[in-house]
């Protein structure tokens, strides 16, 4: 079985993705369905969710930006009007009001999937350093029937301060003979 592509888009690779798509889509929805702005909606949701997921994690936050851009892109051609500007203008606005239901779930899809994938970054990048915050055995407050000498003998000799006394536990400058102020 295959798997599924994982390509990863800069932010402008995936503006021009979405765009690119969202505009084929509305011709074919122009060409096969004459111009259903329902059916224009609902394949713009597929799109706004590989948009999310396809975009490289350094450009996290320009997927919910380009999702919209690219759906009144792709809505010129799909929206009735007539052969001036102003016509298909009008219709672009009255498309954009009428079908901002599509817009604004679309928009949402991808800033919820980007959120998401934002999270699981900044988990993953913190989650090798939560391990060391953990005192090691040996540094833990001594059990009944150990003295706390035992347990600075215990102490590793990677330890900076080991060997050098409490002194030097609490005040790093002094264990390197620097004097303090």
């Amino acid at each position: 079985m295959r798997d599924i592509p994982n390509p990863r888009l800069t932010g402008l690779g995936s503006g021009l993705f979405c765009t690119a798509v969202m505009t084929v889509l509305g011709f074919l929805d122009a060409l096969l369905f004459g111009g259903s702005l329902t059916v224009y909606g609902v394949l713009f949701l597929p799109v706004c969710v590989l948009t999310a997921c396809w975009v490289h994690r350094g450009d996290l936050l320009t997927a919910p930006v380009v999702v919209p851009i690219a759906f009144a892109a792709g809505l010129v051609t799909v929206t009735d009007g007539g052969t001036g500007l102003g016509d298909r203008l009008m219709g672009l606005v009255t498309a954009l009001a009428t079908e901002a239901g599509w817009l604004y779930g679309g928009t949402l899809i991808a800033g919820a999937i980007v959120i998401t994938r934002r999270v699981r970054l900044v988990r993953r990048r913190t989650a090798p350093s939560a391990p060391s915050a953990r005192t090691a055995p040996s540094a833990r407050i001594p059990r009944a029937g150990r003295s706390a000498q035992s347990v600075q003998s215990a102490r590793s000799p990677q330890s900076p301060q080991a060997g050098r006394g409490p002194r030097a536990a609490r005040n790093p400058q002094a264990a390197r003979g620097r004097p303090t102020t």
